[in-house]
């Protein structure tokens, strides 16, 4: 068997969500090698065995990956493409809570959308936008507005379209196939999640911790 039929690249997400105690390389990475057999054995390796109950995060490094891989097969030559570094997130399996998960989406929209239309309230008010439309309308038709114009009602529909396209997002349904703001905030957010955790577990000087 060639050399070239050992090697076995391994790429690890930066973070993964698992729910069994054993964890094993396939839960945490892709595996590849031209050597199927080869490639099925390392992705079967047992990496860790979770003792605790409860919701916890584990910074792992790749070294220990790659020196399992390579005890189960000496032949086996590992080269890492992925993190170095990365995030086994251990959930307890629990039933669904479908009610919960609604109440909880429910008031998130309430707060979303009191917060939205306090914030255009107050924009408007001092923009003194009503009275920016009253002239408006005055100059254009000479007559006084005697209540809601067409100028108001478009500016309703167009600040409703308006952030329909900018979020995106209404529903399940999408403009585009790009990312929805919220969706890249809650990436970074992510990111900014993992790099904590993982340069947290690297700091070994805890007079400088910013806790």
């Amino acid at each position: 068997m060639s050399s070239r039929s050992n090697t076995v690249y391994l790429n690890l997400s930066e973070i993964t969500e698992v729910h069994d105690k054993d964890v094993f390389v396939k839960d945490v990475a892709k595996v590849y090698c031209s050597d199927t057999k080869i490639q099925n054995k390392c992705e079967c390796v047992k990496l860790k065995h979770i003792s605790e109950e409860k919701c916890r995060r584990y910074v792992e490094n790749a070294l220990d990956v790659i020196e399992k891989l390579e005890a189960v097969d000496p032949s086996v030559s590992v080269t890492n493409v992925g993190k170095v570094e990365y995030i086994i997130d251990y959930q307890p399996p629990a039933p669904p809570r479908h009610l919960w998960q609604w109440i909880k989406t429910f008031f998130v929209c309430i707060i979303c959308f009191c917060g939205a239309a306090f914030a255009i309230m107050t924009f408007n008010n001092d923009a003194n936008v009503r009275d920016v439309f009253q002239e408006l309308y005055y100059l254009v038709t000479g007559k006084e507005a005697s209540g809601m114009t067409i100028l108001e009602l478009t500016y309703s529909i167009g600040l409703a379209l308006g952030i329909l396209v900018f979020f995106n997002h209404f529903a399940k349904w999408k403009l585009t196939t790009d990312p929805t703001p919220l969706e890249v905030e809650m990436r970074l957010y992510e990111d900014n999640i993992s790099k904590t955790l993982i340069q947290n577990d690297g700091r070994k000087e805890q007079g400088i911790d910013v806790q």
